[in-house]
């Protein structure tokens, strides 16, 4: 089991809160490493994630719900 976190997008302030504004796959969608999974923003800088292993997707944090950088936004089986 992999957790996908929710990268640090603003290093002057690494408590700062984020939203994932879109999921490219669904809860139980089987992904490659290396595949697209959401794009995450905080304030008006936005990123890609992508999955860093292959297997099952978990989601946690659902669409415009805020997370805190660095927590998991997604878990791989």
């Amino acid at each position: 089991m992999t957790d996908v976190p929710f990268p640090a997008l603003s290093t002057e302030r690494p408590d700062a809160e984020g939203v994932v504004a879109t999921w490219f796959v669904g809860d139980g969608a089987t992904v490659t490493a290396g595949q697209l999974l959401a794009e995450v923003q905080v304030d008006k800088v936005s990123a890609d994630v992508t999955a860093p292993v292959g297997g099952v997707v978990r989601l946690l944090a659902a669409e415009d719900a805020a997370v805190t950088q660095g927590s998991s936004i997604a878990r791989i089986e």
